[in-house]
């Protein structure tokens, strides 16, 4: 079956154009993962990926994990509130056009609507600029949660280029 998707692009470029999302709890922390573990990822991968249509890296076996997390390109961020894992963004960094792409960004389904979502995104954009980064980019679609493209605007992200595809979802 062909479905229409209708995916945007999204940037900022400044982080004086960033609209915070304050933190949800005392208790919620964001951590790097400095040790490239891709247990990490995949779970992630799986579980946020599963309601939105996530397939493309089902097929990886462990070795090109482990390639993919080790890229030195790339940061992973989770978010934690106690010891319960919360959510997860992975960056993909070129740093010699000062540009991040926000490559998978997602909160596990179980702790929607509790402001998790808002809050890693700020502090992903956040990190990036820091990093000496001056655009961050991701692109989103209609598969993805139905509040992604608004949290995304909400923190001062602009459409870039829009487009709909056909996906073939058997």
């Amino acid at each position: 079956m062909i479905i229409k998707v209708e995916r945007n692009y999204l940037e900022i470029n400044s982080l004086e154009d960033l609209n915070y999302s304050e933190k949800p709890n005392e208790y919620c922390n964001i951590k790097l993962i400095d040790t490239p573990d891709f247990q990490i990822n995949k779970f992630f991968y799986k579980q946020i990926g599963k309601n939105h249509r996530w397939i493309d890296r089902l097929a990886w076996d462990d070795q090109k994990w482990i390639q993919y997390v080790e890229s030195p390109k790339l940061k992973t961020y989770i978010l934690q509130d106690k010891e319960n894992l919360i959510g997860y963004c992975e960056q993909i960094f070129d740093f010699e056009k000062k540009n991040c792409e926000i490559a998978y960004f997602g909160i596990l389904k179980e702790h929607y609507g509790k402001k998790y979502g808002g809050f890693l995104l700020s502090k992903t954009i956040e990190n990036s600029f820091i990093d000496g980064i001056e655009r961050v980019w991701l692109h989103t679609c209609s598969l993805d949660h139905e509040f992604a493209l608004k949290n995304y605007q909400a923190r001062g992200m602009k459409i870039f280029k829009s487009e709909t595809i056909n996906l073939n979802v058997n």
